[in-house]
């Protein structure tokens, strides 16, 4: 059904995606639960938000259908492109970070093997990141945008990128928090999602 109720219901299921990974991120929230869950805190929070995030495109898809958009040849191209060119920007990026880590298997496998593990890699200021701040964040924008072949893809890039704008600002504090007067020098030099400065570092 294509109808504002639809969009209202799938909106509200993306605030509900939005606040739970985003509390769940936070420092303060961070330090309660993660005694709970000591070393597997990370994948949990990974599977958490993956199942999450499947639910809420499943209500977009029961309200909403998908039902294809008409599109002029060269909107249809240049989307093609964004969606390629992000895709490329998530697999570079990617490559950058330690997947293990970022995953959460690299603390399970350091727990069990009964070594230390910090926590937070240390600033990244090399590959894209001398281009951007938030390489990762800039490539789903472009997925998201280049996704769009129907009204569902048009409202989940609509609801997606917003909560990236939001992730951004809450990501950027957490991270002044972590890294101090060196993430606050970066910050000043480098944008954070579009490469406007070019190579700024």
């Amino acid at each position: 059904m294509q109808t504002p109720e639809a969009h209202i219901v799938y909106g509200l299921a993306w605030i509900s995606f939005a606040g739970g990974h985003s509390a769940l991120a936070a420092l303060g929230v961070k330090d309660r639960l993660g005694p709970l869950f000591g070393p597997y805190y990370r994948l949990s929070y990974n599977l958490f938000a993956a199942m999450h995030i499947l639910l809420v495109l499943s209500v977009g898809w029961r309200v909403l259908g998908d039902g294809v958009l008409a599109r002029p040849e060269w909107l249809a191209t240049t989307l093609t492109i964004a969606y390629a060119a992000g895709w490329v920007a998530l697999l570079v990026a990617l490559a950058g970070y330690d997947l293990g880590r970022l995953a959460g298997l690299k603390q399970i496998r350091y727990h069990l093997r009964g070594e230390f593990m910090r926590e937070d890699e240390p600033l990244r200021t090399d590959g894209l990141h001398r281009y951007v701040r938030h390489p990762l964040y800039a490539g789903a924008v472009l997925v998201l945008l280049g996704r769009i072949d129907s009204q569902l893809d048009a409202a989940t890039a609509f609801w997606g990128c917003l909560y990236l704008l939001v992730g951004t600002v809450m990501e950027e504090r957490k991270l002044l928090k972590i890294y101090g007067r060196d993430y606050a020098r970066y910050r000043r030099q480098v944008p954070a999602v579009i490469p406007w400065k070019g190579r700024a570092l």
